[in-house]
């Protein structure tokens, strides 16, 4: 088989061979793995790890001992000793990276410490998944030693007093695992590129030159990427440059929005495989064919909790309450929506990642991503998820045959009650007003709680449409084009602010419905 060609490390498929062990166990195994590795640290002291490893039951007191956090906390608390070069603070050793992550929603950049342990750990769980392909069918293994497509951020990273700053996929390129190397597009020089238009012209003129199998990136990005190759050659598809690309790696944001125009420039049918890699860890990936969610790492130096997302944890803005219910993996229920809290070797203790998940498959640990704890819209009890969301788009998109890349909600005052604008990105001609009504139906559909506000307090349904560029462009404004960055799908606070003060210096006339 073709996949063997890749000529992994010796001994590596054996270690990818893991019993399936209780879930549980296998939590409480990381667990204690932990916390015997970080006791000596400021924070191990502190919250007396050494006691918990003694205790009978070190997953409770872990809970009892051990507030949660979110980035703020943690950061201000701890990880701002980290950046000063202080070592042994939350993980042993002096932190060399750290990931700059605004999200999509804040302003200021979050420092992440990337440790070299986390790297390590980030590097197994991307083997274990390339091995499960080994497990799929009627898929063009062929493509597996051809050239791998990685379109991330600069590589060149910021130099601080004791560490380097910038993007998660920078850093990853720039560790990449050995065997990988001679495979790896776009190569060292173009990667470190931080100019992104000037990259995207550098991959252009060189994508002639590749023979690629695998692409990896946001699908944002890499539309407008092959777009590009394909407008410069003059091509009818992306499979006439590239005729084995047969597998496209994704994460970081659903792909149902983007699916329709990423299609239109192929000319068959390629293998989707889901990751969910956020600055923090490696957290899950699709290891099944056609399964429904992505497998949670649960036996690799992450140890996970979940807390429902419901009114007894969580503000009416999202913000976790103090003390909120944490449980176990094996202690959740499929269908139910929970807001995850991860302990990893990266020097995160109960840190709230700020992702809603949901279990779609208890016996094999599979998850799907729901959206985030701040983005999502609850104005008057109508509990709009992204899932919601981007189901909605991804059934109206196939029903008036265009496609819809990018799109963003805000809640507005509509007199005493309240109502819904979305902005929509869409180069396709389309009818504003017919868009809000396919859109209005179908989440009457997925969400009952959205259906019986409609007739209440949600009174009105507003469509902006807008040229996909404006997005970019404001994206652009903000710094964050290029690499890792998604356009929010909920704009709230000063990124609303800034989106509105956008809008109103821009020029073209659009069109709006109600």
């Amino acid at each position: 088989m073709a996949l063997l060609d890749l000529k992994l490390p010796a001994g590596l498929a054996r270690a990818l061979k893991l019993p399936i062990n209780d879930v549980r166990k296998q939590q409480l195994a990381v667990l204690k793995k932990l916390l015997k590795t970080a006791r000596y640290t400021q924070f191990g002291q502190q919250y007396k790890f050494d006691e918990i490893l003694i205790s009978r039951h070190p997953g409770k007191l872990f809970q009892k001992f051990v507030p949660t956090f979110d980035y703020n906390k943690l950061h201000d608390a701890y990880w701002y000793r980290a950046l000063e070069g202080v070592p042994d603070v939350c993980w042993p050793g002096r932190v060399k990276y750290f990931a700059l992550s605004s999200g999509t929603s804040e302003a200021a950049s979050k420092y992440i410490p990337i440790t070299k342990d986390l790297i390590k750990s980030n590097m197994l769980t991307s083997r274990r998944q390339l091995y499960s392909l080994a497990g799929y069918h009627d898929v063009n293994f062929g493509a597996l030693p051809r050239g791998w497509f990685m379109l991330g951020g600069s590589t060149t990273l910021q130099k601080g007093p004791t560490y380097y700053a910038g993007d998660l996929s920078g850093i990853q390129q720039k560790n990449i695992p050995f065997w990988l190397k001679g495979l790896y597009k776009p190569g060292k020089k173009i990667a470190r590129e931080s100019d992104w238009a000037k990259k995207i012209d550098e991959i252009v003129e060189q994508a002639p030159n590749w023979d690629i199998g695998f692409i990896l990136g946001v699908p944002a990005w890499l539309q407008l990427c092959m777009e590009k190759i394909i407008a410069r050659y003059q091509l009818n598809t992306i499979h006439d440059i590239w005729p084995n690309l047969s597998f496209y790696v994704h994460g970081g944001v659903a792909m149902e929005p983007y699916k329709k125009g990423i299609e239109k420039l192929l000319a068959r049918p390629i293998t989707y495989i889901e990751t969910y890699l956020a600055s923090e860890g490696f957290l899950a990936s699709q290891t099944r064919q056609h399964a429904k969610g992505m497998k949670l790492a649960l036996h690799n130096n992450i140890f996970f909790e979940f807390v429902p997302f419901d009114d007894k944890n969580f503000d009416a803005d999202g913000q976790m309450l103090d003390n909120p219910e944490a449980l176990m993996i094996h202690e959740i229920e499929e269908g139910k929506e929970y807001a995850l809290l991860i302990s990893t070797n990266g020097g995160a203790w109960r840190y709230l990642i700020g992702d809603t998940i949901r279990l779609v498959d208890k016996a094999h640990s599979e998850i799907i991503i729901t959206g985030r704890t701040k983005h999502f819209l609850n104005l008057v009890g109508e509990h709009l998820s992204v899932e919601n969301m981007n189901k909605a788009i991804e059934t109206v998109s196939s029903t008036l045959n265009i496609s819809i890349p990018e799109f963003t909600i805000v809640g507005m005052p509509v007199g005493n009650f309240f109502g819904h604008h979305w902005y929509v990105a869409c180069n396709d001609p389309v009818n504003a007003e017919l868009l809000a009504q396919k859109i209005d139906e179908q989440l009457k559909l997925l969400n009952d709680d959205y259906e019986v506000e409609r007739r209440h307090a949600l009174k009105q349904v507003v469509v902006t449409v807008l040229p996909e560029a404006e997005f970019l462009d404001f994206m652009r404004s903000k710094g964050k084009i290029g690499g890792q960055h998604k356009f929010p799908r909920v704009l709230k606070g000063k990124m609303l602010t800034d989106w509105e003060q956008f809008l109103a210096n821009y020029k073209q006339t659009i069109g709006t419905s109600a």
